[in-house]
C-alpha cells in the first residue's frame, strides 16, 4: 500500500503550476470499488461547457463514468461572489480496480490527480471489528495511566495496561488536506472514509462553497455496512454524540458544528447502539435545554424507528436486561462528566447528572447487543476526554479518562477471548504536545512549588496506591506525583497541582478580546504564570502534529505496521470485512 501511494507521489506535480483547476477526490485519493463519491472539478475562471476538457486515463471522463457531471457555469459564494466554473458528478462510483488519472484543461486552467480504486478479499477475516479512539491520545498519557494505575517498582511496571497487550503497531500520521496540523473531525473522518479532508469536514471534501453540506461526499464506513453488509453497528463515547469522532462514523459536511443536522444522519444511517452525550440536540426546541431550532423530537422518532432509550446507568442496565433490537442512551445533555468528577470527586455537572454510566459499561452493552446480530458488528468507541482535559493542561482528568478507555478496550479484549472472529484497534486521532518529565514531591523543602519538581535520579516514583484493587488511584492527590506539562499553553498558572475543585480553565478572555492567565489560580500556594507560547486568541493548549501511536489484534491486523497514513486504516478495516464484496443475502 505505502509503496504504491509512493509511485503515485509524482502525479502531484502534473498540475500546471500558475492557473490550477481543483479536483476532488483529491490527487492520490484511494477509493474502495464501487463505493460512492461525488467527483467535482473548480474552475478559477467562467466557461462555457465547451471550454472544459476533462479526461480519465485519456478518455472522455463521461465514456469511463458513465454520466455527464453538471456544469455550473458560474459557481457562487459569499454575497454572491462569482468563484467560476465548476462540474459536479454526485454518486459516482467505480467498479473496477486501478489507477485513474484525471486530467482538467480550460484556458490556461490544468490539472491533474490520480485515484487509486482497490479492491478486497471476497471473504471476510474478521467477523467483528471494535475500533477505540482515544481522542488526543498520546505516549504521554498511556505511560501515566500505566504508573498512576498500576504503579511502578525499581523501574518495571507493576502490571499492564489492556492495550499493552494489542500485538499489532503502526505509526500513523495525522496532517489534514491543507494543513499539517488537524482537529478530530478530519482525522476521525480519514479513519473512517479513507480520504483525508481539511479540519472541520467530516465525510466530505472541504469546496470552496458557503453552504457546509453540499461539498463532495464520500462513503463512511456506516454507510459501506448498510450498502454491502448486514452488520450491526455501534457507536459510543462519552462525549456528545454528535461531536467531532462519533459523529465521523455517519456524517457528511464541512462544518463539524453542524451538530443538530447531524443527529438526522445518525438516524438516517440508525446504528443499533448509539450511548454517549448530547440530548440537548435530540430534543425538540420547545423543550428545556434543547439546542435545535425546529420542531424535530428526534427522541421520539428514534423510538417510533424501535428504539429502546435509556437516560442514566440504571436504566442503560434496565434496558440491556431487556434484550431490544435497538438501544439509544443519552445520559448527558452535553458531553459526559470525567471518570475522576464521576466516581471520585463530584465536580462538573455531577450534581445535575449523578447517575452516567462509565465507558466500560456502555462497552460492555454494545458487545452484549451487537454481538447477537448473526452476520457481526463494528463497534466505534471513543475516550473523548481525554482530549477535553488536556486542552485546558486538565492532566488528571485526562489520564484518569485514559485508565478507563483503557479498561474499555479490557471488555472488548475479554469479548474476543471468546469470538476470536475479532478485530480490535486503538489509535488516537491526534496527539497533545504533553510529556511526562518526572515527579512533583511536595516533602521537598522548597518556597517555590517548580522547584519540587524531581527530574532524573532525584524523581524516584510516584506513591498513589490502588488498595481497593479497581485499578484506579485511590486518591491522585499523593505526596508525590505524577509530573506532566505541556510544550503549548496559553498565558496560565502553573500550580503543580491536581485541579481538585473541579475541570482547570487556564486563560481568559480580557477587555481587549485576548486570552490571559486566569487569575482564580493565582493566589494558589506556589502558582507560577508560565507566559505562553501560543497566539493570544489562544484559551488552552492546541494539539500536535506527532505521529499517533496503532496497536491493533485479531484476524486482519497484520496489515497495520510500519507508517501508515489515517486514510490507510480504512483499507484495512475494508480487507478485515472484505467490502468490497458484497455479501448481502
Amino acid at each position: 500500500m505505502r509503496a504504491r501511494l509512493a509511485l503515485l507521489a509524482a502525479a502531484t506535480f502534473l498540475a500546471g503550476a500558475a492557473n490550477a483547476a481543483t479536483i476532488y477526490p483529491l490527487d492520490r485519493a484511494t477509493v474502495l470499488v464501487g463505493s460512492p463519491f461525488d467527483f467535482k472539478v473548480e474552475l478559477d475562471q467562467v466557461y462555457e461547457p465547451g471550454q472544459v476538457d476533462v479526461t480519465v486515463n485519456g478518455k472522455a471522463y463521461a465514456d469511463v463514468f458513465g454520466a455527464d457531471a453538471e456544469f455550473i457555469a458560474d459557481e457562487k459564494g459569499e454575497d454572491d461572489a462569482s468563484l467560476g466554473s465548476a462540474l459536479i458528478l454526485r454518486d459516482l462510483s467505480l467498479a473496477n480496480p486501478g489507477d485513474y488519472t484525471v486530467a482538467v484543461k480550460a484556458g490556461d486552467e490544468e490539472k491533474s490527480v490520480t485515484w487509486t480504486v482497490y479492491d478486497t478479499p471476497s471473504v471476510a477475516k474478521a467477523k467483528n471489528i471494535v475500533f477505540f479512539l482515544g481522542d488526543g491520545l498520546s505516549v504521554a498519557h498511556r505511560t501515566a495511566a500505566r504508573i498512576m494505575s498500576k504503579g511502578m517498582t525499581e523501574g518495571k511496571a507493576d502490571g499492564r495496561l489492556s492495550m499493552d497487550d494489542l500485538d499489532r503497531m503502526a505509526f500513523i500520521g495525522t496532517s489534514s488536506t491543507h494543513a499539517i496540523a488537524t482537529d478530530s473531525a478530519n482525522t476521525m473522518s480519514a479513519y473512517m472514509t479513507g480520504h483525508k479532508t481539511r479540519v472541520n469536514a467530516l465525510g466530505v471534501y472541504a469546496d470552496r462553497t458557503p453552504d457546509s453540506q453540499d461539498d463532495p461526499k464520500v462513503e463512511t464506513i456506516a454507510e459501506a455496512l448498510r450498502r454491502q453488509t448486514g452488520k450491526a453497528i455501534g457507536v459510543v463515547s462519552t462525549a456528545e454524540i454528535e461531536d467531532a469522532t462519533p459523529a465521523a462514523t455517519v456524517a457528511h459536511t464541512r462544518r463539524r458544528a453542524d451538530k443538530a443536522d447531524i443527529v438526522g444522519m445518525f438516524y438516517g444511517i440508525q446504528p443499533e447502539v448509539i450511548l454517549g452525550g448530547g440530548s440537548a440536540y435530540f430534543l425538540k426546541s420547545d423543550i428545556p435545554g434543547s439546542k435545535r431550532k425546529d420542531d424535530n423530537d428526534y427522541i421520539a422518532m428514534f423510538e417510533d424507528a424501535g428504539y429502546t432509550v435509556a437516560t442514566d446507568a440504571t436504566s442503560l442496565e434496565e434496558v440491556a436486561g431487556q434484550n431490544p433490537d435497538k438501544i439509544l442512551g443519552l445520559f448527558h445533555t452535553g458531553n459526559m462528566d470525567t471518570k475522576l468528577d464521576r466516581s471520585f470527586l463530584k465536580k462538573g455537572s455531577v450534581d445535575k447528572f449523578s447517575d452516567q454510566p462509565g465507558l466500560p459499561e456502555m462497552t460492555k452493552v454494545a458487545l452484549d447487543r451487537l454481538s447477537k446480530n448473526k452476520d457481526g458488528f463494528f463497534l466505534m468507541v471513543e475516550g473523548a476526554s481525554i482530549d477535553k482535559m488536556s486542552h485546558p493542561l486538565d492532566w488528571d482528568r485526562a489520564v484518569v479518562d485514559t485508565i478507563e478507555f483503557d479498561q474499555a478496550i479490557g471488555q472488548a479484549m475479554d469479548f474476543a477471548k471468546t469470538h476470536p472472529d475479532t478485530m480490535i484497534v486503538v489509535t488516537g486521532d491526534h496527539t497533545h504536545g504533553v510529556s511526562l518529565i518526572g515527579t512533583i514531591d511536595d516533602e521537598v523543602e522548597a518556597d517555590d512549588m517548580r522547584d519540587k519538581v524531581m527530574t532524573y535520579d532525584d524523581a524516584g516514583f510516584p506513591n498513589y496506591t490502588d488498595e481497593n484493587g479497581d485499578g484506579y488511584p485511590d486518591k491522585i492527590d499523593v505526596s508525590r506525583r505524577l509530573a506532566i506539562f505541556s510544550n503549548n499553553f496559553p498565558d496560565y498558572y502553573e500550580t503543580f497541582r491536581p485541579k481538585m475543585d473541579g475541570p482547570f480553565e487556564p486563560a481568559v478572555k480580557d477587555e481587549n478580546g485576548n486570552y490571559v492567565a486566569n487569575e482564580q489560580y493565582k493566589d494558589v500556594p506556589g502558582a507560577v504564570l508560565r507566559t505562553g507560547n501560543l497566539p493570544h486568541n489562544a484559551s488552552t493548549g492546541v494539539h500536535a502534529v506527532d505521529d499517533v501511536v496503532l496497536q491493533a489484534t485479531g484476524p486482519g491486523s497484520e496489515e497495520f505496521k510500519g507508517y501508515m497514513e489515517q486514510s490507510d486504516v480504512y483499507e484495512v478495516l475494508a480487507d478485515a470485512f472484505a467490502l468490497g464484496t458484497s455479501q448481502k443475502q
